[in-house]
């Protein structure tokens, strides 16, 4: 293979990348995308080891155990993962990343002649750059993915961790992260390089334990991009095309949905980047619960009245999720159509814990693509509902974002739910959201709370249509 084959090879591995992506924005064109995603993958990995030039087999014998071993591993992993971890699964998966962009960058630093790049003590500036950009961004990567992850999985509190001084503090070590950069670059130190490791790898965590529960969504997207553009950088340091498209795609593309993520819930995204939201989150996360009485209904009463409902908006959330109820769900809507009642389910933009994690749950249950629209689409409609069904969501339903300026998820569009005629709310009691704040839909009149395993609840619900 010629190296104009090869890239075209790398082209090609590219435009597949690109397909992928576009595949993957919609439930619909998913599993085409993941197949496009896989395609590419596995043709850049090939150009990438015949252009290494590798002869003996020991070394080949490594490899094809190291393949095995890791795909083996991910393997298991995508068959046994529930959907309610695959937040923290994205996020375990992220980490790995920014671990393998530092042992490469040190690698890199400590062999050279193997890379291209020029000899120890005399590496090219262009490739330090590139390899302090790529260790830096790699292990705020991989400290942050696994402060995510511990939070997601509940190891430790998702309550945000804050102290005085901790912004000007991160400023602090960002400015002295810059001159270990510029230090690495100037003398190729190796104790720059690590201290900047080191530096880059508190960092990470510094700037993810301010950030609370309500903003994990964001947070995973974050760490997307930060991974991805980890990538790019070793890309240019291994000089390696399909690694710099492949971070450049992940890079770009998890920052244009942090940025959406972050206009959908009132954030400001560079805030986000410097971890410098959710503090505010940890005085209302500690509020005592109210006591004051609800509307307490049946499996039954929830029965009669959507089975008399011209229209039901139902709004999932994590707690469907957790439940496994999609499929009883779906089951429920069958049912309700038979009787005449038109169904259209509503989905916030970082219902669950992760994007797209509703909409995947429900085009497991074959839910008609159709039926699902986004909050900008359907909050419109709430008002002519008759009946919202809330199924395991709590913050995105929510009314003290719009009237409470001391909420801390205040200005963070929410569903109007509360406007339709009347809205069942289906959770297992009244503690509070992931957010850690009471929902004050709790008590409004036109509420009736069903308490209940979001499945068990649905499945009594047909039982009585």
């Amino acid at each position: 293979m010629t190296v104009n084959l090869a890239a075209l090879a790398y082209l090609i591995a590219g435009v597949l990348f690109i397909l992928a992506l576009r595949g993957l924005s919609s439930p619909e064109t998913s599993r085409r995308g993941n197949v496009f995603g896989m395609i590419g993958m596995a043709l850049a990995v090939a150009v990438t080891l015949y252009l290494a030039g590798i002869r003996d087999a020991l070394t080949w014998g490594l490899i094809i155990v190291a393949v095995g071993i890791g795909g083996g591993i991910g393997a298991v992993i995508a068959r046994r993962i529930p959907m309610t971890a695959m937040p923290q699964l994205v996020a375990a998966f992220h980490s790995l990343v920014g671990m393998a962009a530092v042992l490469v960058a040190a690698s890199a630093l400590y062999t050279p002649e193997a890379y291209g790049i020029g000899t120890v003590g005399s590496i090219r500036v262009a490739s330090l750059v590139e390899m302090s950009l790529g260790v830096a961004i790699g292990a705020i990567t991989f400290t942050g993915s696994v402060v995510a992850f511990t939070k997601l999985q509940g190891l430790v509190s998702g309550a945000p961790v804050v102290f005085p001084g901790q912004h000007p503090l991160n400023a602090l070590l960002g400015i002295v992260m810059v001159a270990l950069i510029v230090w690495l670059c100037a003398t190729e130190s190796h104790t720059a390089f690590w201290a900047l490791t080191i530096l880059a790898f508190a960092i990470g965590v510094l700037i993810i334990i301010p950030i609370g529960g309500a903003d994990m969504p964001v947070v995973i997207s974050m760490l997307n991009s930060y991974s991805g553009w980890a990538a790019a950088g070793i890309g240019f340091t291994l000089e390696n095309t399909a690694l710099i498209i492949t971070g450049a795609l992940v890079g770009s593309s998890g920052a244009i949905l942090s940025y959406i993520m972050c206009k959908g819930m009132n954030r400001s995204f560079f805030s986000v980047i410097l971890g410098g939201f959710g503090g505010e989150v940890s005085a209302a996360a500690g509020a005592q619960a109210e006591t004051r009485p609800v509307k307490q209904g049946s499996a039954e009463d929830a029965a009669f009245i959507m089975k008399n409902a011209g229209s039901v908006i139902i709004v999932p959330g994590y707690g469907m999720a957790v439940a496994q109820a999609q499929h009883a769900l779906r089951e429920m809507v069958d049912a309700l159509k038979e009787h005449g009642v038109r169904i259209k389910y509503a989905i916030h933009p970082v219902a669950g814990r992760m994007p797209g994690h509703m909409n995947v749950l429900l085009a497991e249950a074959d839910v008609p693509y159709d039926e699902v629209f986004e909050l900008e689409d359907i909050n419109s409609e709430f008002s002519q509902t008759d009946v919202a069904f809330v199924i395991g969501a709590n913050d995105v339903t929510n009314p003290a974002a719009k009237t409470d300026p001391s909420s801390p998820i205040y200005g963070m569009p929410v569903l109007d739910v509360e406007k339709s005629r009347t809205v069942l709310f289906v959770k297992r009691s009244l503690a509070s959201g992931y957010a850690g704040i009471e929902n004050e839909l709790f008590f409004r009149d036109n509420t009736m709370m069903l308490f209940a395993d979001a499945k068990k609840m649905v499945e009594d619900i047909v039982k009585a249509i």
